[in-house]
């Protein structure tokens, strides 16, 4: 069901005017219909309405219209406002803004609850993996143990186990949380959202990640060991000799100090991927990440029986640590990657992005198996049952890269690597041997203002041109608000955009409008953009995600439009969904 807020509604009229609304549905989208009655003599109003629409959990980007409207009476007293339909309202002004229909957007515009759910897991098995380092495993039996001693009775050990394990849940989620919401405070959304925008896009701080997950790796295979300030865990283990909830909250925090070697970079790893999404999303993935690091603590406390079943502490935990080393290389490569994409240097193209992976995950499985052993590794006698399955789900994955060498689309990672438009050699298209890629030589062929994306479809950077050349045409726009690091585009792209139906749709029945809204390339002055706090906008992706924003209430990548000649909407949004038959469906409701 359709809500509609009516946030402010400032008229320039003397007497008291009595508004009401509501939300006609037509074939040709929703419409907001205002009606009111004046006092006698009134015969010109004017004013703005700003209007917010909801459906379901999501709200969208408030809209404002100015209007003007005389009124002309048939002998009655009072005067009666005719509708304003809200639905014909102009667009705000602003680059690249679209004018005509602003029908409302369909739910879950600028949202991406799916990817968010995916990164709620994955923080939540970061956290229980955790448990399996040598930093933090042989703290779970001496912190219940000290627990259940120190109390007078079984239950009072318990509670405090429990407050225990809130205290570490504290530590990691409130200072993120106060980080955000001061942001957010003193410069609004908007600040926060460039900060997180800066961090997943910008060169300096993925390279700055990049380095510091191969830092850690080199930790995790024991070239030397990454401690916070021995003062500051000496300071913490000292106070939690207090008693009451002081101590136990020191305690707590020895234990998030003296772990941090091996939890610094999954916290990173978590917080970073999580920074990618929208104001919300980093603070519900620190929360996941820190109740499934601090559930076992209270589970044990509760279950001391359990404590007996737990394995006894050896050689297997430096082996954890070592594979979470090489998963912190790969893991690593993505950020080198992303400023790879925004910035165009074409230094980890996809094939050297696989050979690298390949690699990484060969020589894991070599490891495993006993072939390779680091510092801090006891000798391998014999190979178990469970680290022989690792080792051999470890090569089959090997296994299923080699085929991306030479083109294989890879639908199951692919949302990962970097675009197949940069793979130099796809088997059965040419190329190779050149050291150009055939997507390249066909870009150069491109006119100005076009490029290749996902398929060797090519695409217009620039609504302007877009709609030109959609009106000349006479077919639909299928504009993408997309990005280079964008792991759900990437997903799009290889498993719905790949099926024969939406291809050939794509190809031969619209004009396809790219808009990428991390790419760093800068403008000329004369395409600079001010947007709505007065800030100028020099480079092609911020000028990108203001028009996503501003002109189409969309703050999240994938999202698709479909437009006619005159920039007047005909669908969409729709996110990020791999239903082939919907995405079909959406393509077919513009022809």
């Amino acid at each position: 069901m359709l809500r509609i807020f009516l946030l402010v509604l400032a008229l320039q009229a003397t007497p008291q005017i009595h508004w009401k609304s509501e939300v006609k549905t037509s074939s040709g989208g929703n419409q907001i219909v205002l009606t009111g009655e004046l006092d006698e003599g009134i015969d010109h109003v004017t004013g703005t309405v700003t209007y917010m629409p909801c459906e379901g959990d999501a709200c969208y980007m408030p809209v404002d219209w100015d209007f003007e409207e005389f009124i002309k009476t048939a002998g009655s007293a009072a005067g009666v406002v005719p509708e304003l339909d809200l639905e014909t309202a102009p667009a705000s002004a602003g680059q690249g803004s679209v004018s005509g229909d602003t029908t409302l957007p369909a739910a879950g515009a600028g949202t991406e609850g799916g990817d968010l759910w995916a990164l709620i897991l994955e923080a939540i098995l970061w956290g229980f993996a955790m448990l399996l380092t040598p930093c933090v495993f042989p703290m779970v039996p001496m912190t219940v143990s000290f627990f259940m001693k120190g109390s007078e009775t079984p239950r009072q050990g318990r509670l405090k186990a429990f407050l225990y394990g809130l205290f570490i849940v504290l530590l990691y989620t409130v200072p993120i949380s106060l980080i955000i919401g001061i942001t957010w405070i003193i410069g609004g959304s908007g600040v926060t959202a460039d900060i997180f925008n800066w961090l997943s896009t910008h060169w300096l701080p993925n390279i700055i990640f990049f380095l510091v997950f191969l830092v850690f790796a080199a930790s995790f295979f024991g070239a030397f060991e990454i401690t916070l300030p021995s003062s500051w865990t000496n300071s913490a283990d000292k106070n939690s000799d207090r008693k009451g909830l002081a101590g136990i909250f020191f305690l707590a925090l020895t234990l998030v100090l003296v772990s941090f070697s091996c939890t610094g970079p999954i916290v990173g790893t978590v917080l970073i991927k999580s920074t990618q999404g929208e104001f919300w999303t980093p603070m519900v993935t620190m929360l996941a990440f820190s109740v499934a690091f601090a559930l076992p603590f209270t589970i044990l406390a509760l279950f001391p029986s359990l404590l007996k079943k737990l394995p006894k502490s050896g050689g297997w935990l430096n082996s954890v640590k070592v594979v979470l080393g090489f998963i912190e290389i790969a893991l690593g490569l993505k950020f080198l990657s992303t400023a790879d994409q925004t910035y165009h240097w074409h230094l980890l193209d996809r094939e050297v992005y696989l050979a690298i992976w390949i690699a990484v995950f060969f020589l894991l499985g070599l490891y495993l198996l006993g072939k390779i052993r680091f510092k801090n590794d006891t000798p391998l006698e014999y190979l178990s049952v469970g680290r022989l399955a690792l080792a051999i789900g470890v090569f089959a994955f090997v296994v299923y890269l080699v085929p991306g060498m030479w083109g294989a689309p890879l639908k199951g990672i692919s949302g990962y690597l970097p675009p197949m438009e940069t793979q130099d050699f796809v088997l059965g298209s040419g190329g190779g041997g050149t050291g150009v890629s055939a997507v390249q030589l066909e870009n150069e062929a491109l006119p100005d203002g076009m490029i290749r994306i996902a398929h060797n479809l090519p695409a217009y950077d620039n609504l302007e041109d877009g709609l030109a050349a959609a009106k000349a045409s006479d077919k639909p726009v299928f504009l993408d608000f997309t990005g280079y690091g964008c792991v759900n585009c990437r997903e799009m792209e290889s498993r719905v955009w790949s099926d024969p139906e939406v291809l050939r749709r794509l190809r031969e029945d619209f004009v396809i409008v790219a808009l990428h809204v991390d790419d760093k390339t800068k403008l000329p002055e004369s395409k600079w953009v001010v947007n709505d706090q007065g800030k100028t906008l020099k480079d092609v992706g911020r000028v990108n995600s203001y028009i996503a924003l501003h002109d189409f209430g969309v703050n999240a990548q994938p999202n698709y439009f479909l437009l006619d000649g005159d920039g007047r909407r005909l669908a969409g949004p729709r996110p990020y969904n791999l239903d082939i038959q919907g995405f079909i469906d959406f393509l077919d409701s513009a022809l």
